[in-house]
């Protein structure tokens, strides 16, 4: 599935922690099922910007990202407390 079109991200650096990957279990993973900090990322501005992304429940005040299609993920992290800041983690997505 088409994550985001060319253009519509820019690169950007920060730690973040994202639960292991799972297919259908994020909200499990969230919870205690491991995790990775990862270091690169596409960062997006504006959620309308995504082709295909769906978003976990609230888990404190992270939303995650993940597939619409298939609800692998995490792949990417949203803070509550910033509505302009959307990140993808370039380890956990392909490249076409």
């Amino acid at each position: 599935s088409r994550v985001l079109l060319p253009g519509a991200a820019t690169f950007a650096r920060r730690e973040l922690l994202l639960p292991a990957m799972r297919k259908k279990a994020v909200a499990a993973a969230a919870a205690g099922g491991g995790g990775d900090v990862l270091r690169e990322h596409w960062l997006v501005r504006d959620m309308f910007s995504f082709e295909n992304v769906g978003f976990t429940r609230d888990v404190g005040n992270v939303k995650f990202l993940v597939c619409a299609d298939c609800e692998a993920g995490p792949i990417g992290w949203h803070c509550l407390d910033d509505k302009d800041s959307f990140y993808v983690a370039l380890e956990r997505v392909s490249h076409e």
